[in-house]
């Protein structure tokens, strides 16, 4: 074995979160010993932006940021490309002699799984809920997608708002409208995208109810712990084509692993050595 690479995770909730597994998949495939921590700041008495600015001298080669981390990430980091800066998040940050440089894998990986499922299938209008920092990603991979209109829901009515603006910069012409009520939202839509908490380990529920996914023709679940959500449930007996929030997180978790290591990977193995216990 080389020396090991020293890789985490930080956010909060993450006791559940395959991605330690993922990355000592990933080395094992190169000879490379993976050392993967769970970063949570409250229990390790530090702040968000102390911590992030202390694992270079920790040894960390990277990092992984999710929930709800990723905007204030994105503050702290040189990010070089210009989609990932309107983005407003990033979700891998490595650090290097010029400081940390920040990355969205998750935007990268939305659009790999949205193919594996769908295609070249176009998404249609397509309702999301929540805006934070992986709405934000899937909501760019969505116009990349070809998606007309996005309609966009979230308690805090200023972040969708926030959110809506950006999109409009980006992608002038498309339809973006902001809804206080998701189930308004969601009448007449191809897409149904949950990109909140609700669903997770440790947040139960689901933000659309099951009457509300009649007449759509696929849903996405940003949740993937667990895999098969309430929403994900309720959309399959609703007839919906699924595509599950694992695929996001085996797909940023391949893209990731290359900015980390600069390594290959056979995506195959890592997905049949994923889906093996153990």
């Amino acid at each position: 074995m080389t020396a090991a690479l020293h890789l985490g995770l930080i956010g909060d909730n993450i006791a559940a979160s395959r991605s330690p597994r993922l990355h000592r998949l990933a080395g094992a495939q190169n000879g490379v010993e993976v050392v993967y921590d769970r970063l949570v700041p409250r229990e390790l008495g530090e702040n968000f932006e102390s911590l992030l600015a202390a694992l270079p001298d920790r040894g960390y080669r990277g990092t992984n940021v999710t929930y709800p981390y990723k905007e204030r990430a994105a503050r702290r980091v040189q990010i070089d490309d210009p989609l990932v800066r309107a983005i407003g998040a990033v979700n891998t940050v490595i650090f290097g002699p010029g400081g940390p440089r920040g990355f969205n894998t998750d935007h990268s990986g939305f659009i790999a799984a949205y193919r594996q499922v769908r295609g070249q299938a176009a998404p249609g209008p397509t309702l999301m809920i929540g805006t934070g920092g992986v709405g934000r990603a899937v909501a760019f991979g969505l116009i990349a997608l070809g998606a007309p209109a996005l309609r966009l829901a979230d308690r805090d009515r200023a972040k969708a708002e926030s959110l809506a603006a950006d999109l409009r910069a980006a992608r002038p012409g498309l339809a973006v409208s902001v809804h206080d009520d998701p189930v308004i939202g969601a009448q007449g839509a191809s897409g149904l995208v949950n990109c909140t908490p609700l669903g997770m380990v440790g947040h139960p529920g689901t933000p659309l109810p099951k009457a509300a996914m009649t007449g759509a023709d696929w849903a996405f679940d940003a949740v993937y712990t667990p895999a098969d959500t309430q929403f994900l449930q309720d959309a399959a007996a609703a007839g919906l084509a699924i595509i599950s929030g694992w695929e996001l997180f085996f797909f940023q978790g391949v893209h990731a692993w290359t900015l980390f290591s600069n390594l290959s990977l056979r995506a195959d193995d890592l997905r049949r050595d994923l889906l093996t216990e153990g």
